[in-house]
């Protein structure tokens, strides 16, 4: 059972939730950045709930970080998406200890203190996604006791509203990766607006174009590679599946009352007394059972067995599969229910029919979990070699 912080925290996101639905269909349709959801979230302090308590947040883990953004993309997709983003990066450097506690600390206490958003930017259009590998064409040379970097970012969300990035790039003349800690108020720092979407267009994953910025040393936070094996599991990238779902969740609502209202004149009652339609409102709700146990039971074996999470990559990468595309086939199967208004620009399931399918191009994507799976079916098939 949920003790009063947390009811309180959900009473909290709930409002923010249905704040956000009546501005939903603006943001989409004006592919503007929602700025007014944000300026609720941070006087909601919503940006620092998973700061570390003893930096002043309120500590939240996976678990209940997860529960608070399917709320929110109830309400908006976009908006959901993209603090998760900033959330999320938080919470993997507080589980991780993989900075100097004393610059940590002094960026909790910005986001506590001011709100203060943050994003990690490591996509580049001549590396593609970062997930397969690619080396940043951005450069950081070390000029005395700093560094410059230049270079340009796509698909930063929330980059007009960004207030720090934590920017990947090559370090000059080698082949080690650093990440960054940039502040945007510093000289050189950029937005250009390439954000033309058909889908979470309220993101504004516009490119960042970073142009002799200056960084101190101390913001030189990471290196890639430097951990021995293959890479850590990131638990905190299950905010997209958890997004995705809660638009699926919104679109079989919106399905649901349709079918309990609307009555045509052929039809003795409304359509719910249908068994087709019956049918397809049980497929959805069966679909969206399977992923949240899915999605709560791997969350809460993140957060009760630490020790386990180094094994636990093929299980994250199988929750976001399974996940974003049933909430693809709710979605699909609430037009279905609707009929063909469900393709109006006034109706949100045209919306829902368009967000939910960035999910397909989130990190993991499907090819690398399918092959995941498999390498790891047949490298368990290996029949032994004897001499």
């Amino acid at each position: 059972m949920a003790d009063d912080h947390q009811q309180g925290r959900l009473e909290k996101v709930i409002q923010l939730r249905n704040q956000f639905y009546k501005r939903s269909k603006e943001v989409d349709q004006s592919g503007g950045f929602p700025h007014e959801n944000f300026a609720d979230l941070k006087k909601t302090g919503y940006l620092s709930w998973t700061v570390p308590k003893q930096y002043g947040g309120l500590g939240l883990n996976l678990y209940e970080f997860l529960q608070l953004q399917e709320q929110l993309a109830k309400g908006d997709g976009a908006t959901a998406l993209s603090v998760g983003w900033h959330l999320g990066s938080i919470l993997e450097l507080a589980e991780n200890h993989s900075w100097e506690e004393a610059t940590f600390r002094d960026l909790c206490q910005r986001v506590v203190q001011e709100q203060a958003l943050m994003n990690r930017t490591a996509t580049e259009k001549g590396t593609g996604s970062p997930t397969r590998g690619g080396i940043p064409e951005t450069q950081a040379c070390l000029q005395g006791d700093h560094w410059v970097i230049n270079g340009r970012k796509s698909f930063a969300s929330m980059a007009e509203a960004l207030d720090y990035s934590l920017v990947t790039a090559r370090i000059e003349q080698t082949d080690r990766v650093g990440i960054f800690l940039v502040d945007h108020s510093q000289e050189g720092v950029k937005v250009e607006p390439t954000w033309n979407s058909a889908s979470m267009r309220g993101t504004r994953s516009d490119d960042l174009i970073f142009q002799n910025v200056t960084v101190p040393s101390e913001h030189f936070v990471e290196e890639e590679g430097e951990r021995v094996g293959p890479p850590a599991p990131k638990g905190w990238l299950l905010h997209i599946p958890a997004c995705y779902l809660g638009i699926a969740s919104a679109a079989c609502r919106y399905a649901v009352d349709f079918a309990s209202t609307y009555q045509p004149n052929s039809l003795p009652g409304p359509i719910k007394e249908v068994p087709e339609v019956q049918r397809k409102i049980g497929e959805m709700e069966l679909a969206l059972f399977q992923s949240r146990e899915i999605l709560y039971s791997v969350a809460n074996r993140w957060v009760q067995q630490p020790d386990q999470r180094a094994d636990m990559g093929a299980e994250l990468a199988a929750v976001k599969h399974i996940a974003t595309n049933q909430a693809v086939h709710v979605v699909d199967l609430a037009m279905k229910i609707v009929g063909a208004r469900s393709l109006s620009r006034d109706c949100p399931l045209e919306r829902y029919y368009r967000d939910v399918r960035s999910g397909l191009h989130n990190p993991p994507m499907d090819d690398a979990v399918i092959k995941m799976f498999a390498a790891k079916s047949l490298q368990g098939s290996q029949p032994t070699v004897t001499s």
